[in-house]
């Protein structure tokens, strides 16, 4: 196996890079603790993992890509463990079937809490050993940036997992107040011309986000907010779902077989939904979450309007400060799409993800990390769509405004949302 090259990225201090890796490995676990040990082993679908899967899996990574090749003397935790949490690299060895990750009751959530210490006790250790090395605090980064990711992904996955149970319980119970009615629909003007785009200056990226490179714009619109449950609720009771000439043909084709007639999680009498904190009613100001491309694509056709391309939405984000409705370990605060109110650009950055109209495709001269962790993302550059923004619960300190995020075009679980472009600002 090649060893992955560091790609402008600064030696970090090792006093700072242990702080971080002790904070975000503490706040995976915490993300489990309202859950029964029951609650961590299910899978309610394939694209779902079980929560004590995502435990194993982000401890695995540093085991394989760091401590492995860093450490000569290094004994993994478990012979087996290679196997049972490889997800898709496969130029690193077999793996379990994803599908079947449910089927796991062993090892136990207290055995993977376990080998969770170990690697975490062997990466401090080495980090101290070995501070002055720039490809190790690459590999940490990547790691840590892996583990942020599978944070958001243990609220998604459980959300979907606790949705499919009859008792419809709660993450984190939690009454939401109803929100204020966000500012009218406005768009802001789209530059027009050459504008540069991709990850800039010398913090840590994924590859996908390289390189910088040039795109032109052709000017239009870009919406100040994200699309409301109301104004989807229009949609919908305009008869939006069974308007075959407002749909992508694939998407009608999905429509059809899965009877789509409302976002994930609403109920069939459109008056509440589920959330990460129980059934809850139906915010009609709070911004629709939950949809897929093809329901985004679709929507935006009826409006009038459409999806913005990435690099649009680049062009206009990259203005503005990564702050807002996004993941926090503050127990009081809300895991769920939240309102806006003010003037400009708003939900930029967190709330829900938003689809454009980009394939995710490589950026000219996209180069790949180097050995098996060149599979980490450009191997899944067809037939998926970028998201942009992050949601309300991707970690605050993890987007930027060159993140790629991407998925199938009939993804629904994700925290996926609306916001409308068109071609004209009038």
């Amino acid at each position: 196996m090649n060893s992955p090259q560091p790609q402008q990225q600064p030696a970090a201090e090792t006093g700072s890079l242990a702080s971080r890796y002790r904070r975000i490995r503490r706040q995976t676990e915490k993300l489990v603790e309202p859950l029964a040990p029951e609650d961590t082993v299910i899978q309610s679908m394939p694209d779902v993992s079980p929560s004590k899967w995502h435990l194993a899996h982000t401890s695995w990574l540093f085991e394989r890509f760091v401590l492995g090749p860093k450490l000569p003397d290094y004994k993994e935790f478990h012979p087996r463990f290679h196997y049972l949490f490889n997800s898709y690299y496969y130029t690193a060895g077999d793996m379990h079937p994803r599908p079947e990750r449910g089927l796991l009751s062993r090892p136990t959530l207290a055995e993977i809490l376990t080998y969770r210490h170990h690697v975490d006790s062997h990466l401090l250790e080495l980090i101290d050993k070995q501070r002055d090395d720039d490809q190790l605090t690459f590999l940490i980064e990547l790691g840590l940036n892996h583990e942020q990711q599978h944070q958001e992904l243990i609220l998604t996955d459980i959300k979907h997992v606790l949705s499919r149970n009859p008792l419809k319980p709660a993450y984190r119970a939690m009454k939401l107040e109803q929100c204020t009615a966000p500012p009218a629909i406005s768009y802001l003007q789209i530059p027009s011309g050459i504008v540069e785009t991709g990850a800039a200056g010398t913090g840590f990226r994924f590859d996908n986000e390289t390189p910088r490179h040039t795109e032109l714009l052709h000017g239009g619109g870009l919406a100040n907010r994200l699309i409301t449950n109301a104004e989807f609720r229009e949609f919908i009771d305009d008869k939006g779902y069974r308007t075959p000439e407002l749909w992508l043909s694939d998407g009608w084709a999905t429509v059809e077989q899965q009877q789509w007639g409302h976002p994930l999680y609403w109920s069939a009498d459109l008056e509440t939904e589920f959330t990460l904190h129980g059934e809850q009613a139906l915010d009609p100001n709070r911004p629709v979450c939950h949809v897929s491309l093809y329901e985004a694509d679709a929507f935006a056709r009826w409006a009038g309007a459409r999806l913005p391309r990435e690099a649009e939405w680049e062009s206009i984000s990259a203005g503005v400060v990564v702050a807002g409705n996004l993941g926090s370990d503050n127990a009081d605060q809300a895991m769920h799409p939240a309102s806006c109110s003010g003037s400009g650009m708003q939900q930029m950055f967190g709330d829900a993800w938003e689809w454009t109209a980009s394939a995710y495709a490589p950026y000219p001269g996209f180069k790949p990390l180097q050995g098996t962790l060149g599979e980490y993302n450009g191997k899944f550059m067809c037939n998926q769509q970028v998201l942009r923004g992050g949601s309300c619960v991707t970690p605050a300190d993890h987007i930027r405004a060159s993140y790629r995020n991407f998925f199938y075009p009939d993804s629904r679980w994700q925290f996926s949302g609306i916001r409308l472009a068109r071609d004209e600002t009038a």
